[in-house]
């Protein structure tokens, strides 16, 4: 019989309230540089974060924090929502945030970047653009033009493998009303992301 695998994010592996508020001040500077390289900007306007186990986990427990929550069910619902957002080892997941300094600017642009969360791509050198799949954590069902998507990379077990030999790693987005692109990624960056695979 195979063995069962626990999440990779579990009540079991998420600190009491009382316990984070003692590692915080420690934990949070450790997230925050571990970020530093997971994190890409495209243009003025978007930002890329690709998350893990490690800033999932900050996430949830910052939200337990504000919610001031150890309540089992909410801590459960809260687990359940962010667990999609964890790469499974055939991908890379991320937040894409659409960010406007000035709010008149974010009120008359952002209709206009309708479906730019499904333009955003990875490329692996010598292969095809991989676009991002997004919100598939969501129903679906609300149209609205958000500052925030959850977008998921599906590479294939070749793409993979070149990443594991070493050739570059490339991040754009090609929407009618916006394009940028990073090609390559810095070498750091690229390196957190080929950790994400297995």
């Amino acid at each position: 019989m195979a063995k069962k695998t626990m999440p990779v994010l579990s009540r079991a592996n998420l600190w009491s309230l009382e316990e984070y508020e003692k590692r915080r001040s420690t934990f949070r500077p450790e997230v925050l540089a571990h970020r530093k390289n997971r994190t890409v900007h495209l243009g003025n306007n978007l930002t890329i974060a690709f998350e893990d186990e490690m800033t999932v986990r900050y996430q949830v427990q910052e939200l337990l924090r504000l919610e001031e929550t150890n309540d089992v069910d909410a801590v459960q619902d809260e687990i359940d929502s962010f667990l999609p957002l964890i790469p499974d080892g055939s991908n890379l997941k991320a937040t894409l945030s659409i960010e406007f300094a000035d709010d008149d600017e974010r009120r008359r642009v952002l209709p206009h970047l309708i479906g730019i969360e499904d333009r955003v791509w990875i490329q692996v050198e010598g292969s095809s653009k991989v676009y991002s799949v997004s919100n598939d954590d969501l129903d679906g069902d609300d149209f609205r033009p958000e500052t925030v998507h959850h977008l998921r990379f599906e590479l294939t077990k070749e793409m993979k493998a070149a990443l594991k030999y070493g050739v570059g790693l490339a991040v754009g987005v090609d929407h009618p009303r916006y394009k940028a692109a990073i090609n390559p990624l810095p070498q750091a960056v690229r390196n957190a992301l080929v950790a994400d695979l297995k």
